[in-house]
């Protein structure tokens, strides 16, 4: 897509000229080409018309996570300055599979799979989204009625060349892993639906970048003007490292309950405080200042700016009173059980499972492997609050990872990937 990949420097377009791109330029990770956005909102501006945001929904699951509300989230912003989204229900290409981020060939759903996992989806969307400025359209609108002679026709655009520099794609053919024909023209058909849509702007992942500008390649050839496209980074899961994902077990759904929710996100590192507050919160600019002048301050003040933003979070999906809830039933529990909340961090060794004494050790909690035994037998060692049994040496990663791992009253450290 070299051809038609522009660059992605700053926009010389003074600011005032532009009604709402500073708030939807912020939080991006490109927008395609350079001033493709500002020009679009200009252009809806003179015509005093809404612009066709379009985002697809990949229906191959039934729950929505923070990782995906991140595009979501950007998609309510163009509402509220008076644009249009238009949802594209992939009821079609979900049965060949998005292979974006893939190292395998996906297993292809039926079409009542996604049929199911579709109506799911919309209806957790809309805790997002304004209903009043959504039009919802499904893929097999256009897709089902193709032939043959429709796919080799429009499918000229694309060259084998293009799809291998894809990084996915590019690394299983290196690994001679299989790679199916129908995955090769997925990105044909998400970009189609940009030509069916008539999409003035497209959102998704940065995984998605190449699947967008195919919609911008199919435009121009069918005539269209080209959308400009804005991609949003992809959020690491509790864990600190992989993409938030059901999968890997560190997400948080948007439809948990709020004291689950508010929980699970006190257990995310110290790091990510920051990138959670841009990506996952309707923070202002200056909220967002004073959030990483807070982490940047370490301790106690890092502590409560990721409370900060785990209750803005929580607000976002259960409202102001629920999120004063969860944060007392957290304050509770963990008093109860007299688990630290400000306590320094440790990063887990690598291997699975961790041997606890050795943990105890590295983490400085004790002085000696025979200390963190006695320890241990003693059942002063406790994690969450919980006591640990005596027998127990190894424990599972992914029970150790986020918690508190404690020995006695004045020893703690939370355990991060």
């Amino acid at each position: 897509m070299s051809a038609n990949t522009p660059s992605t420097g700053p926009i010389e377009l003074p600011e005032r000229l532009v009604p709402g791109y500073e708030r939807l330029r912020a939080g991006a990770a490109q927008i395609l080409p350079e001033n493709s956005l500002a020009e679009k909102l200009l252009q809806a501006d003179r015509e005093d018309r809404p612009l066709r945001v379009k985002h697809g929904i990949d229906p191959s699951g039934t729950e929505l996570t923070l990782g995906h509300a991140v595009v979501q989230r950007k998609l309510r912003q163009f509402q509220d300055l008076g644009h249009l989204v238009v949802l594209i229900i992939g009821d079609f290409t979900g049965m060949v599979g998005d292979p974006s981020g893939r190292s395998a060939t996906r297993k292809q759903l039926t079409a009542e799979e996604t049929s199911a996992n579709a109506k799911t989806y919309v209806d957790q969307l809309m805790r997002i989204l304004d209903p009043e400025r959504v039009e919802i359209r499904r893929n097999s609108e256009w897709l089902a009625g193709m032939n043959l002679a429709d796919v080799v026709r429009e499918t000229s655009v694309l060259t084998v060349a293009q799809l291998l520099e894809r990084d996915d794609f590019a690394k299983r053919f290196a690994a001679h892993q299989p790679i199916s024909l129908s995955e090769f023209l997925y990105p044909f058909l998400q970009g189609y639906d940009s030509v069916a849509v008539e999409s003035d702007i497209e959102l998704g992942g940065t995984d998605q970048t190449y699947n967008l500008l195919v919609g911008r390649d199919l435009q121009r050839v069918h005539g269209q003007p080209q959308q400009a496209v804005l991609t949003v980074p992809l959020l690491e899961g509790l864990d600190g490292v992989q993409k938030m994902s059901k999968s890997l077990n560190n997400y948080v759904a948007i439809t948990e309950p709020a004291a689950e929710q508010f929980g699970k996100l006190m257990s995310i590192p110290d790091s990510l405080v920051n990138r959670y507050a841009v990506l996952a919160t309707d923070f202002s600019p200056d909220e967002l200042k004073e959030v990483a002048a807070e982490v940047a301050a370490g301790g106690p003040r890092a502590g409560a700016a990721k409370r900060r933003v785990a209750g803005e979070i929580v607000r976002l999906y259960h409202g102001s009173a629920g999120a004063a809830e969860a944060e007392a039933a957290f304050d509770r529990q963990f008093k109860a059980r007299e688990v630290p909340t400000d306590v320094p961090e440790f990063g887990l060794p690598e291997g699975d499972p961790v041997h606890l004494p050795a943990l105890l050790r590295a983490a400085g909690l004790v002085t000696s492997g025979s200390e963190a035994r006695r320890a241990i037998t003693a059942g002063s060692v406790r994690l969450d609050g919980d006591r640990v049994e005596a027998s127990v040496l190894d424990l599972p990663r992914e029970k150790l990872l986020g918690r508190v791992l404690q020995v006695g009253k004045r020893k703690a450290a939370r355990l991060v990937g």
